[in-house]
């Protein structure tokens, strides 16, 4: 890949990033390189093209395909001020697609610098005649922007920082958690490029224990969640109320923005509705049914977000298009939720900028004053490359990050 085209890409348009031929179908690799058997995220999709290349007759098939069946039927978007509705769809499926929540210039920051960390990602080229370098543990041309990051998360770029605290997704936070009392866990998102001609295995991005009774009860009491005697414990509820309590109070909230226009051919992500309180595991993509492959959000528009509780089914699509998709978000727990796992991936250089609820919620990730977050700055598709860095807080100003 000549590096004229990492000058110029962007992500949202037609670009020349993507469809490496010499990529095969759902190569995978490990920690270090070496290609791995199917599994995880990277399991392996059957029905997938045989060939990476626009167009050949496999994907011209698959292309006409998701032509005529990509999308959800009466997919509801909703208005930023919208409240009580997006609660209602929100509880009901899962997720909610709002859209308006970026205005014109936050959306042309996002998209700026989500192709500026791609190019990151992309600069470091792939093995023998492949383009680009597969991202360990995932299928060929996609990436996440949190994973690659050997922080695990992008709150040191200012970028995604800036889109912790809108004016347009804060109320609706707040509503669907029930109080401001949350906490910005990190932020990432992910992305894949044109030629990604494989499904990604449908999968949670959170394990629910449904333990934490007491506190979930407490939580969803005061908060105003849920309905219940107030002189009870959890162990004294009935069954269904137990499980309405868990329902109700979701270990993970991500908000994935979109940079373009998600349409029938770029790799729409799809979202199953209702599996949010699934017990059961997703099938594999080998007993996947159609309904599920075409279960995408298609509609979905440039500057509009998805909010998503990460306990429900999702995946990636194909991108058979000439454009890259990108979806980078910002994460988000609950009140209840413990303080220990928090990683110190935001420099207090960067908290100080925040608004002032902006700092509140964001007080567990940020780092002490003139620390630089373990590996923040560092991106690479491998694990290998990007577990040289943790361990290794850096005593440095804010504005030699970039030196890293």
């Amino acid at each position: 890949m000549t590096a004229s085209i990492l000058e110029d890409f962007k992500v949202y348009g037609e670009t020349d990033i993507g469809w490496d031929e010499n990529t095969p179908p759902n190569e995978t690799v490990d920690d270090n390189g070496n290609l791995k058997p199917s599994g995880g995220f990277s399991q392996h999709d059957p029905n997938s093209p045989s060939r990476r290349v626009y167009d050949d007759p496999e994907v011209v098939a698959l292309r006409e395909k998701l032509r005529q069946n990509n999308g959800i039927s009466g997919l509801e978007i909703c208005e930023p001020h919208e409240l009580e509705r997006i609660i209602r769809i929100f509880r009901r499926d899962g997720f909610v697609v709002v859209r308006n929540l970026l205005d014109e210039d936050q959306l042309m920051r996002f998209r700026e610098g989500s192709a500026r960390v791609l190019k990151d990602i992309l600069s470091i080229p792939g093995f023998g005649k492949r383009k680009y370098l597969t991202e360990t543990g995932r299928l060929p041309h996609r990436y996440s922007y949190g994973t690659a990051s050997s922080s695990r998360h992008l709150m040191h770029d200012p970028v995604w920082a800036s889109m912790i605290d809108l004016p347009t997704t804060t109320p609706i936070l707040t509503a669907l958690m029930g109080t401001d009392d949350y906490f910005v866990t990190g932020g990432g998102g992910d992305l894949c490029l044109p030629g990604a001609i494989e499904y990604q295995k449908l999968h949670s991005d959170v394990y629910d224990r449904q333990d934490q009774g007491d506190e979930r009860l407490a939580y969803a009491r005061e908060c105003g969640l849920i309905k219940v005697d107030p002189d009870k414990l959890f162990d004294e509820l009935d069954f269904r109320t137990q499980r309405l309590v868990f329902d109700r109070t979701p270990p993970l909230v991500t908000i994935n923005f979109m940079m373009s226009d998600l349409t029938w051919e770029n790799g729409p992500i799809r979202q199953i509705p209702g599996t949010h309180t699934a017990m059961q595991n997703p099938p594999s993509p080998g007993e996947e049914p159609d309904w599920m492959r075409w279960s995408t959000l298609v509609g979905a528009q440039a500057g509009a977000g998805v909010f998503r509780d990460n306990r429900a089914w999702h995946g990636a699509t194909p991108n058979l298009s000439r454009e890259i998709r990108a979806l980078p978000n910002i994460e988000y727990v609950p009140g209840w939720s413990g303080k220990d796992h928090f990683l110190k991936s935001m420099p207090y250089e960067i908290w100080e900028t925040l608004t002032p609820h902006g700092k509140k919620i964001c007080r567990y990730i940020r780092e002490e004053p003139g620390v630089w977050p373990e590996g923040a700055g560092v991106m690479h598709p491998l694990a290998r490359e990007r577990k040289k860095y943790r361990g290794q807080n850096k005593s440095i100003s804010f504005f030699s990050a970039k030196d890293l």
